[in-house]
């Protein structure tokens, strides 16, 4: 899953659940709406996707009212706690840096695989130019590999940098990175072994709501129990995906 390096966040501000349960406040959930399958804008212009419906569902569950965000990725830590929305559920995994700064519920998606992908199965992923999503931990593990790290705001446009010749290979999710090689006509493919990193994807939260992860944790668990979480990873990620 896509895991953010945290820049410096914002300083949270006072919008407790707590309150916001007491007067009827609606619960914003924060999304990137541009990293299919998880989350994307449809032809309506609708959040869509694995995470839309999950959202969907937690909130149904939990009994509360929930209206979805759309933020970029490079800001969207210092924009929840900032109080511009209320969770953030958009790919994140749960990391132990990430969690200096938010909180996590439970993870509604296991851990999964990081992947290269190129034009050739023998491009230079080690010593060569790598494309990756800035502030993003297959960034940092770039970074940290010995190749060259080429930094971009969106997941298009890293694959774009392999097809233009910009970079010689493109680290991301795996889950993402599928449908674009299948979709590639065999313009790409997959370079070496998958990379495990992060520790699945959980919900993104003030650390001063404590009540709302409570309700959002308790929603996940009782999906992961009824099998409907396991239903919805495999509609969006196939029958091999990785499941609870």
């Amino acid at each position: 899953m896509k895991t953010l390096v945290l820049a410096t966040a914002a300083v949270a501000l006072s919008t407790g659940f707590a309150m916001a349960d007491a007067h009827g406040k609606t619960i914003r959930m924060g999304t990137e709406g541009a990293y299919p399958p998880y989350n994307f804008l449809n032809d309506a212009g609708e959040v869509d996707g694995f995470e839309r419906e999950v959202g969907d569902e937690l909130c149904a569950r939990a009994e509360l009212t929930c209206e979805w965000v759309t933020n970029e990725w490079d800001s969207i830590i210092p924009n929840l706690t900032s109080g511009n929305y209320d969770t953030i559920i958009a790919g994140m995994s749960i990391t132990d840096e990430r969690e200096e700064v938010i909180d996590f519920t439970q993870n509604y998606f296991p851990p999964a695989a990081s992947a290269y992908a190129a034009k050739s199965a023998d491009a230079d992923v080690m010593g060569g130019v790598v494309a990756a999503q800035t502030s993003t931990i297959q960034a940092g593990h770039v970074a940290e590999s010995g190749a060259t790290l080429l930094e971009f705001a969106t997941y298009d446009e890293t694959v774009a940098a392999v097809n233009n010749g910009e970079a010689d290979a493109v680290f991301a999710d795996k889950d993402a990175l599928v449908p674009t090689v299948e979709e590639s006509g065999g313009e790409m493919v997959f370079v070496g072994d998958d990379v495990p990193l992060g520790g699945g994807i959980g919900l993104g939260l003030r650390e001063s709501d404590t009540e709302l992860k409570a309700k959002f944790d308790a929603a996940i668990q009782s999906m992961k129990d009824d099998g409907s979480l396991n239903k919805l990873i495999i509609k969006w990620f196939g029958e091999d995906a990785k499941t609870f």
